[in-house]
C-alpha cells in the first residue's frame, strides 16, 4: 500500500482474501502485532478524557484550545515553533515566515469540524477545503486546493523523493475510496492510514503535512471517537519528536507489514499520549 508500486487499493489495504478485502479493506490490519491493542489503549484515553466531570460545559472552550494547540505542535513539525502559552493566548500569528506557518496551521484545523460532513463521502472535497485554507498565502490560485500538477513537492521532515504528480492522484483517489467504505477497523487505524498515505504521496506542492495531520481529527470527529475535537493527535506527533515522526512514516512508506504494524502502534500512542495530556490539561 505504501510503496513505490502504488496506488493503494483494498486488496493492499487489507492484504488478505478477496470477499474480506471487498467488505472490510482494513481488517486485516488489526491483526498485525500490537496492533489491535495499541489502538485499545489509545481509545481508553480518549474515552476518559470525554467521560471526564470537568470537560462539562466547556467543550468549546477545550476545543478552541485543542484547535490552537493542535497548530501549533504542527507548524513546529515543519519547522515553525513558536512558544505554546503565545498560541494558547491566540498570539503568534504575523508575517514572518513562523508566523506564516503558524496561520496556516491554525486556519485548518479551526476547519476541521466544518468539513466533517463532507469527509463522510467526499474526503477529496474536505482535504480540497483544508488545503485552500493551508496555502492560500503561499501558492498560486490555480494550485489551491487541487493535487500537484508537477512532480515539485516541499519536504520538510526530508523524506524524499514524491510520487510523481500521476501517482500521487491516482492514490490519492484511491484513499478517498476505501475511507469511504464500512469497516470494524478501530478508527485510529483508519486515522493513521489517511495520516501516513497522504505525507507519503505529499500531493499538494505545499502544506500536505498540515493536511495531513488534520485528517486524523476528521477521521476521530467522523467516527464518533473524539466527535468535539478534544484531543490534539497533533502534540503526540510532535512529542515523540521528528525522528521518531519520520522514522515512523519511513516505516509505513517501506510498505512491509512489519512498517505498518510499527506506524499502527506507533500512531495509537502518540494518539493516546495526546489524550491524556488534555486530560493533565483540564486542572
Amino acid at each position: 500500500m505504501a510503496g513505490s508500486s502504488g496506488p493503494i487499493s483494498p486488496r493492499e489495504v487489507a492484504g488478505a482474501g478477496r470477499s474480506v478485502v471487498l467488505s472490510d479493506p482494513f481488517a486485516a490490519l488489526v491483526a498485525l502485532p500490537d496492533v489491535a491493542e495499541a489502538c485499545k489503549v489509545a481509545r481508553d484515553e480518549i474515552d476518559a478524557l470525554l467521560w471526564d466531570r470537568r470537560t462539562r460545559g466547556r467543550t468549546a472552550e477545550l476545543s478552541m484550545r485543542s484547535a490552537r494547540l493542535g497548530a501549533r505542535e504542527s507548524a513546529a513539525i515543519e519547522g515553525a515553533e513558536v512558544p505554546i502559552d503565545q498560541v494558547l493566548a491566540g498570539a503568534g500569528v504575523d508575517s514572518s515566515p513562523v508566523g506564516a506557518v503558524l496561520g496556516a496551521a491554525l486556519r485548518v484545523t479551526v476547519e476541521v469540524p466544518h468539513q466533517v460532513a463532507a469527509w463522510r463521502t467526499a474526503p477529496l472535497q474536505a482535504l480540497a477545503a483544508l488545503h485552500l485554507l493551508a496555502a492560500r498565502d503561499v501558492l498560486a490560485v490555480d494550485d489551491l486546493g487541487r493535487p500537484r500538477s508537477n512532480d515539485d513537492a516541499d519536504d520538510p521532515l526530508h523524506l524524499g523523493p514524491a510520487p510523481s504528480s500521476s501517482e500521487a492522484t491516482a492514490r490519492l483517489d484511491a484513499l478517498a475510496r476505501v475511507l469511504t467504505l464500512q469497516t470494524e477497523a478501530p478508527a485510529l487505524v483508519v486515522a493513521a492510514i489517511a495520516h501516513a498515505e497522504i505525507m507519503a504521496l505529499r500531493p499538494f506542492a505545499w502544506g500536505s503535512g498540515l493536511v495531513a495531520r488534520a485528517a486524523v481529527r476528521l477521521v476521530l470527529a467522523d467516527r464518533s471517537v473524539d466527535p468535539g475535537n478534544l484531543v490534539s493527535p497533533e502534540h503526540g506527533f510532535r512529542t515523540m519528536g521528528r525522528a521518531s515522526y519520520v522514522a515512523a512514516l519511513r516505516a509505513y512508506m517501506s510498505g512491509t507489514q512489519t512498517g505498518m504494524s510499527e506506524w499502527l502502534v506507533w500512531h495509537a500512542g502518540a494518539v493516546g499520549f495526546s489524550a491524556a495530556e488534555a486530560r493533565v490539561a483540564l486542572d
